[in-house]
């Protein structure tokens, strides 16, 4: 009998213990480079909405000011993935060391989804870019940003020596031209909508990299994206493609909820309060849903790159893309 009750407890405990769950697996860490400005919106919605979390993931953040100082930690495997990566700088950095930098999702702008543009001081006498001339300009940093500005000058009729322009940190232009220390520039979100709130300079115009650039009002510049690590994707390609799963997540819940998303700004970019309401969105796509004409907007951004010398050697821009 003592033998039966034993084996009958014996059961009970192991019903018991069986119905227990077991351990949580830990999430996989991945390290993020994140420029906080308004285009990184989709590390941020991933991370607060869950997106993350859902894939078994945990971002590990570290904040990086602009494209240059995201390229050297991905060269140098200090991170595994760049929430933001001017594109053009990516594939100079790719060819440098090939397989760096494959982007996983692009951000498009045009005059409606802005990000790049020429602002001007409030009580400008300048009402196009043709008119800058004899200006004091200061740029986005970065050569991809700083060459970028000076084509579109030259576009505009404007040699070099018809204006001065320097680099400035993206972080200093507000301040910049609220001192007057620049008569304009070529800045990016949220930084014009910050000055225009502040009253202290107006856009000159938006969709720059569009119409100047591309040649087309109409086409998208997919001027930046999200990219990861080619060693990122060749060892850990299983938690490269979750990852990859909730930037998709992201983008999929901004371009449904744009003015949900934006509340994301608040607090973890540069955006203030009182415009997160105002900024300009972009047109976020994932790698792998990118059109024929998407796609050759890309090339054609990736050939201006090749002809201004940022980009060293002429490229097939989908080699640069990592589809999941």
């Amino acid at each position: 009998m003592r033998i039966v009750i034993r084996a009958a407890l014996t059961l009970v405990l192991l019903a018991v213990f069986a119905a227990q769950p077991g351990p949580s697996q830990a999430a996989d860490k991945v390290t993020v480079g994140v420029f906080p400005v308004s285009s990184s919106l989709p590390y941020f919605v991933a991370l607060e909405r869950g997106f993350f979390k859902e894939e078994n993931i945990e971002p590990e953040m570290i904040k990086l000011m602009g494209g240059p100082p995201n390229v050297a930690a991905m060269m140098t495997n200090q991170i595994e993935v760049s929430a933001v990566l001017v594109t053009l700088e990516g594939l100079n950095a790719d060819i440098k060391k090939p397989g760096v930098a494959k982007y996983i999702a692009l951000n498009g702008q045009t005059k409606v989804w802005k990000m790049e543009q020429f602002v001007v001081r409030t009580g400008s006498p300048a009402h196009s870019i043709a008119e800058l001339k004899g200006a004091k300009l200061m740029s986005a940093p970065g050569p991809a940003n700083l060459n970028t500005a000076k084509a579109i000058l030259a576009r505009n009729g404007l040699k070099e020596g018809d204006y001065t322009i320097d680099q400035l940190d993206i972080g200093q232009h507000v301040n910049a031209m609220i001192s007057g220390a620049f008569d304009g520039g070529y800045t990016l979100e949220p930084n014009a909508s910050m000055m225009v709130k502040a009253g202290v300079a107006r856009t000159l115009e938006a969709g720059v990299i569009s119409k100047y650039i591309l040649g087309n009002e109409q086409a998208t510049a997919y001027a930046a994206g999200c990219a990861m690590t080619g060693d990122f994707i060749e060892k850990r390609p299983d938690v490269a493609k979750r990852f990859a799963a909730a930037w998709a997540k992201a983008i999929f819940f901004i371009n449904a909820n744009p003015d949900e998303a934006r509340k994301h700004l608040a607090k973890n970019t540069f955006t203030p309060d009182n415009i997160v309401d105002s900024v300009p969105m972009l047109g976020y796509v994932m790698a792998s849903d990118m059109s024929k004409e998407q796609l050759a907007d890309l090339q054609a951004l990736a050939d201006f790159g090749t002809s201004i010398g940022v980009v060293p050697e002429k490229v097939d821009a989908t080699n640069f893309l990592q589809k999941f």
